[in-house]
């Protein structure tokens, strides 16, 4: 097997960093529409205005998501553009992250633009990009993480501290801003052990990261974190009044009451669905169906139907090639994936919504991207597939364009019949 070559020319920085501009920049357009809160933004914009009153709010989740809030509402005013800027923003960087995590993973060209292409592509992202939602911002900081993490283990720079801090302080940072991250968080701790304990020049025990101590690794990738997490709740210190305020445990039992909150028996809801729901494209959510702003608007948070489904053939192909060929990206990606969804498996919050779906989805797309560009190294029609696949996921963005990104949709209440291929998604 060829080894990663990372670190060589074959680098497509400058086209990932353009996907995501691009990205970014689509997601611009409309942005302020609707000029109202919908859907979950009516629980963290109130929450953010009250935090910056240093009163407590929302305290079913961690802080820093409504800290962003608050200091771009402080920066642009209590306006649209405060409340979706800063998701935008992190949605741009998360899919860059996400195409520099599988580049330092596989060291594949044409994987690495799929992967950035796929994920633009899977509606979610673009969707969970453009609403005033926590769920971006855990995301992509877990995605910036394992960016900082891949670089610095990888077998072309061993042993870089500043990637280590790096990726240690962001994952901190991604569980400070929405608990449904902390089944990855012992990942890269886990794969550092491994890699130190394997001492094989053999795929997929290469990245051998010598230049760290496994303590002193432990410290960047377990108690940094855990400090920089529990400096995201610095303002719950000065609440107002004095009374509100939180001390060292009372953050503690704060906790508490956060866990009592997330399992606690809530009345159903028409949207609710479970995993395998969320892993077959079944059950969406309607984020927006009104007569808004002078037109018909919807936001319907649904996956693309072609790579949600074809993602579980690059799932199926990854394993396999994990087991056999013993490829380290395909492991990687597989286990993300599978520790994403089991986590929702197994979990005690009794009302579930797809967004949970948004990050194990990511990994599903690189699980994709990594299928497709075997495919592409094969040449022939082969390579034709893979172009095909990567032209039918940008062609049913576009086809869906209008139904996730809140645009005119046209005359009548039923302007949205088109876009529901199952009675399901209604």
């Amino acid at each position: 097997m060829m080894r990663h070559t990372a670190a060589s020319s074959d680098d497509p920085f400058l086209g990932c960093l353009f996907i995501a501009m691009l990205f970014t920049a689509l997601g611009a357009y409309g942005l302020l529409s609707p000029s109202t809160l919908y859907f979950d933004e009516m629980h963290y914009v109130p929450a953010a205005r009250l935090l910056l009153d240093l009163s407590p709010a929302n305290q079913e989740h961690p802080l820093l998501g409504k800290e962003i809030f608050a200091a771009s509402i402080a920066l642009i005013g209590d306006r649209p553009l405060a409340w979706r800027l800063p998701p935008l923003l992190f949605g741009g960087l998360g899919l860059f992250a996400f195409a520099r995590f599988i580049w330092w993973t596989s060291g594949r060209r044409f994987a690495t633009l799929a992967a950035a292409i796929l994920l633009a592509t899977n509606l979610l992202w673009f969707i969970q990009s453009r609403i005033a939602m926590l769920d971006i911002f855990a995301a992509s900081l877990l995605l910036l993480a394992l960016w900082q993490f891949a670089a610095a283990v990888h077998p072309s720079r061993v042993g870089i501290r500043a990637n280590m801090a790096c990726s240690g302080i962001l994952l901190g940072l991604s569980l400070g801003a929405k608990w449904s991250v902390a089944p990855f968080l012992p990942l890269p701790w886990l794969a550092f052990v491994i890699l130190r304990s394997k001492r094989s020049h053999n795929p997929p025990f290469r990245s051998i990261p010598q230049g760290l101590s496994l303590p002193e690794a432990s410290t960047w990738l377990i108690i940094v974190p855990l400090g920089v997490y529990w400096a995201t709740f610095a303002p719950a210190l000065f609440y107002e009044p004095i009374s509100a305020r939180h001390g060292l445990f009372d953050i503690i039992d704060l906790h508490r009451r956060m866990i009592v909150a997330q399992t606690a028996a809530l009345t159903p809801h028409p949207y609710q669905s479970v995993w395998f729901q969320w892993v077959f494209n079944l059950r969406p959510v309607w984020y927006l169906y009104e007569y808004l702003d002078g037109a018909w608007r919807g936001v319907l948070f649904v996956g693309n139907p072609f790579s949600m489904l074809a993602g579980l053939g690059g799932l199926g192909w990854c394993v396999w090639s994990a087991c056999t060929l013993r490829r380290a990206d395909t492991l990687a990606l597989s286990i993300l994936y599978l520790v994403g969804i089991g986590f929702w498996m197994g979990s005690a919050k009794p009302v579930q919504f797809y967004y949970h779906y948004l990050i194990p989805a990511a990994f599903l797309m690189g699980c994709l991207a990594l299928a497709l560009d075997a495919a592409w190294a094969r040449n022939g029609k082969w390579r034709a597939f893979a172009y095909a696949a990567l032209a039918v996921s940008i062609g049913l963005f576009a086809w869906f364009y209008p139904i996730i990104s809140a645009i005119p949709l046209g005359e009548g209440q039923g302007a949205f019949e088109k876009w529901m291929w199952l009675d399901s998604w209604r």
